[in-house]
C-alpha cells in the first residue's frame, strides 16, 4: 500500500523535495557569489548568469575537445571563470566603483548580452548533453524513493562549498582584508595592504561560485547559451528575499526558496513558477531589507 501524506504519495512528495533541494542547490551557490560580489563591491552583478552558463560550457568544451573529464574539469572551469573574471574587473568593472550602482548594472548586463550572444552565434539555442562522472551515476533505493546519486553528490558539494565560502569570508585572515578593503579601503591601503588586488580576488571569487554552479549544473540540466539567462532573474529575487550583500541570507534563502518551488510542485503546480516572487514580494512588505539584511 502507498504511503500518503496529506492525501500525496510519498514517493512523489519526497521526489519534488529533492527537486527543491537541487535547484535549491545552485540557487544557493549562485546567490552567494552575488552576495559577495553586492556587499562587497557594491556592484549588481547582471552577468552573473552568462558566468554560470560559461562555466557549463567550458566543462562541455574541456571534455569534447580536450577530453578533460568531470573532475578535472570541477577545479578548471571556476579557475577559468574566475580568471576572466579577474580579466573583466581590472579592465573595465574597477572604473566604476565611484559611480551610481546603474552604471555596473548596466555595464554587466550588457556583458551579459555579449557572452550568451557569442555563444549562441557559435553553438545555437539547442542544448548540449554532458554526462556525469560513471561514478557518479545510477541511484539508491531508499524505500521511500529513488535517489539518483549524481544529484545527492550537487546537494552535498554545494553545502561544502557554501560552508567553505561563508567561512573563508567570515572566519579568515584573507577574508577580514577582503571586508575591511571595501569599508575602509584607504586606512587598509595605509597598512600596505594591495587593496586594488583584493577587489579584483573578490570579484574573481564571485564569478567563480557561478563557474562551479555552472560545471555541476551541466548533467542535470542541458547546457545551453541560454541557461543563465533563465535562472539569474531567480536568483536575484533569492538575493533580495536574504538580504543584498548578506552571505548567510543569500545561503539559507536559496535553499528554503528552492524547496518551497519544489514543494509548490506537489500541492499547487500552477503556481511553481511563481511562488518565489510571491514570497519575495511579502518578505519586502513586512522586511524591505531581506530576511537577513540590515535595515539602514
Amino acid at each position: 500500500m502507498t504511503m500518503m501524506i496529506f492525501g500525496i504519495p510519498v514517493q512523489a512528495l519526497m521526489g519534488q523535495l529533492l527537486v527543491g533541494l537541487i535547484n535549491g542547490s545552485f540557487y544557493a551557490m549562485l546567490s552567494l557569489g552575488l552576495a559577495i560580489i553586492f556587499g562587497m563591491l557594491r556592484i549588481i552583478n547582471f552577468a552573473h548568469g552568462a558566468q554560470y552558463m560559461l562555466g557549463a560550457f567550458v566543462g562541455y568544451l574541456l571534455l569534447t575537445h580536450f577530453g578533460i573529464g568531470y573532475w578535472p574539469a570541477l577545479i578548471l572551469a571556476p579557475l577559468i571563470v574566475g580568471l576572466s573574471g579577474m580579466v573583466i574587473e581590472k579592465l573595465a568593472i574597477s572604473r566604476l566603483y565611484n559611480l551610481d550602482h546603474l552604471y555596473g548594472l548596466l555595464f554587466t548586463f550588457g556583458l551579459a548580452l555579449v557572452i550568451e550572444g557569442t555563444f549562441r552565434y557559435f553553438y545555437g539555442v539547442s542544448g548540449k548533453a554532458y554526462t556525469p562522472p560513471e561514478m557518479l551515476t545510477g541511484g539508491v533505493n531508499l524505500g521511500f524513493m529513488f535517489l539518483p546519486i549524481y544529484r545527492g553528490w550537487v546537494v552535498i558539494a554545494s553545502l561544502i562549498i557554501c560552508i567553505g565560502t561563508w567561512l573563508l569570508i567570515e572566519k579568515t585572515k584573507l577574508g577580514s582584508y577582503l571586508r575591511a578593503a571595501t569599508e575602509n579601503p584607504t586606512l587598509v591601503q595605509a597598512f600596505g595592504v594591495n587593496v586594488p588586488l583584493l577587489l579584483t580576488l573578490t570579484y574573481g571569487i564571485g564569478a567563480g561560485l557561478a563557474g562551479v554552479a555552472g560545471i555541476m549544473a551541466a548533467p542535470v540540466y542541458q547546457v545551453s547559451p541560454l541557461m543563465g539567462a533563465e535562472l539569474i532573474i531567480v536568483v536575484f529575487a533569492v538575493v533580495v528575499v536574504g538580504g543584498m550583500g548578506s552571505i548567510l541570507g543569500a545561503i539559507t534563502t536559496g535553499y528554503m526558496l528552492g524547496i518551497a518551488e519544489g514543494l509548490t510542485k506537489v500541492f499547487y503546480p500552477e503556481a511553481s513558477n511563481i511562488v518565489i516572487f510571491v514570497i519575495m514580494a511579502l518578505v519586502l512588505l513586512v522586511r524591505p531589507a531581506g530576511l537577513f539584511g540590515k535595515d539602514a
